[in-house]
């Protein structure tokens, strides 16, 4: 995490149900080295006690503009002084209208309007007020004045209707404030990025996969939006949630990403080949489940195309970027696989770390190995992406 994100954050929760989903968030931050000066509106209180967030954060929470505990009188000037960011979560179809037309009746509503430093806010409320259009106008209205808007998701209400409204879970809602601070290295790009394992049919049931869980390829896509990017995810079989400003296409079989690729390649800056692809599929795959019996079972196998090898060989390819993925020798094969298929930038490690949040990436390219630490994968996609930022940028020009 950068310097300028281990700074103070100031929390404020509105009212509404998602307030439990602060506690949450609260927590996650305190864990990952942030100060957290929690504010509350009188009507959170209802929802969740102020001690719960003292409790979790060590600091005492504040919910009125005349508490005594500031000795100058001005808690709406001081909460937000060195503050990184204030952070609304959740905020509801009352505060984000008082946020657009600038009125503060509050705490947390005056120190927002006081605050020089970045807003964030989360929206949570029924699926009927979001789509209202007050609440549309005033939301495109911080969006104008530069409020970073984080939301809302899609899924059952408290309500029991379904729809967006809901807001962002507190892990995705901590990178998106995480995300913000990084540098915008690929701003206006286009960046195609396929992840997770493939699945070639066996049977109706039965098929051939590998152990990719798909969460580098995601660390990348997360890493590529923070850096600015408009990010399309290709992905195959996996459990994990993507990010929510990822455009996602999902593939099951080598061939259905191919297609995906082949459909959207096009329109792509930059290809990022995260995916473990299987290298074979099976010929005459059952329409129905083979019955188990005493006798060995066969399988003919015949190569997949290899998509990487498909988008660079385009007239006019992307910027593109392999991974390759070893059981032993990761710097030799690492590097024949990228002079192999002429990239110019390759990702490589060892298969141990395949399924873990954490792993040790080396970058192959022109200028030769670059180790990055053993570190957590989403930092490890934060620094293939500003290699592909410096590389992209030296790139010659179409025709050179």
């Amino acid at each position: 995490m950068s310097d300028t994100v281990k700074k103070r954050i100031v929390l404020g929760i509105t009212g509404g149900i998602a307030a439990y989903k602060a506690a949450e968030l609260a927590r996650l931050m305190m864990k990952r080295g942030m100060d957290v000066q929690v504010v509350m509106t009188d009507s959170a209180t209802r929802f969740v006690a102020p001690l719960t967030f003292q409790a979790l954060t060590g600091k005492p929470v504040f919910t009125g503009l005349w508490d005594d505990r500031i000795d100058n009188g001005m808690a709406h000037v001081e909460f937000t002084r060195g503050a990184a960011a204030v952070v609304v979560a959740p905020a509801s179809a009352d505060f984000l209208a008082k946020l657009a037309q600038g009125r503060a009746d509050d705490l947390l509503s005056t120190l927002c309007l006081a605050r020089d430093c970045p807003l964030m806010v989360a929206p949570a409320m029924n699926r009927q007020m979001w789509d209202n259009p007050a609440t549309k106008r005033n939301v495109a209205q911080l969006k104008r004045d530069g409020v970073a808007v984080f939301g809302p998701a899609s899924g059952e209400q408290a309500c029991g209707e379904e729809g967006f409204g809901r807001m962002v879970e507190p892990e995705e809602l901590l990178a998106d404030v995480e995300g913000y601070f990084q540098p915008k290295l690929l701003a206006g790009r286009k960046v195609l990025i396929t992840a997770g394992p493939t699945f070639e049919a066996i049977d109706a049931v039965r098929g051939i996969t590998n152990r990719s869980s798909g969460k580098m390829g995601y660390a990348v896509a997360r890493a590529a939006l923070d850096a600015g990017a408009e990010v399309t995810l290709i992905s195959g079989p996996t459990c994990l949630a993507p990010p929510a400003a990822a455009k996602l296409v999902k593939a099951v079989s080598a061939q259905d990403m191919l297609t995906a690729v082949n459909d959207l390649v096009g329109e792509t800056d930059i290809f990022i080949g995260v995916a473990a692809v299987a290298d074979y599929y099976v010929l005459n795959p059952s329409e129905q489940k083979i019955k188990k019996d005493a006798h060995i079972l066969t399988l003919e196998l015949a190569p997949n195309p290899d998509i990487l090898a498909n988008v660079v060989n385009l007239p006019n390819p992307p910027f593109c970027v392999g991974f390759a993925a070893e059981s032993e020798s990761l710097f030799e094969f690492a590097e024949i696989k990228r002079h192999r298929k002429k990239l110019p930038l390759l990702a490589g490690n060892l298969v141990e770390a395949i399924d873990s949040d954490e792993s040790e990436l080396t970058l192959f390219d022109d200028e030769g190995a670059h180790p990055l630490p053993r570190g957590p994968k989403i930092q490890h996609a934060r620094s293939l992406i500003a290699h592909i930022a410096k590389l992209y940028g030296r790139r010659p020009a179409a025709g050179e």
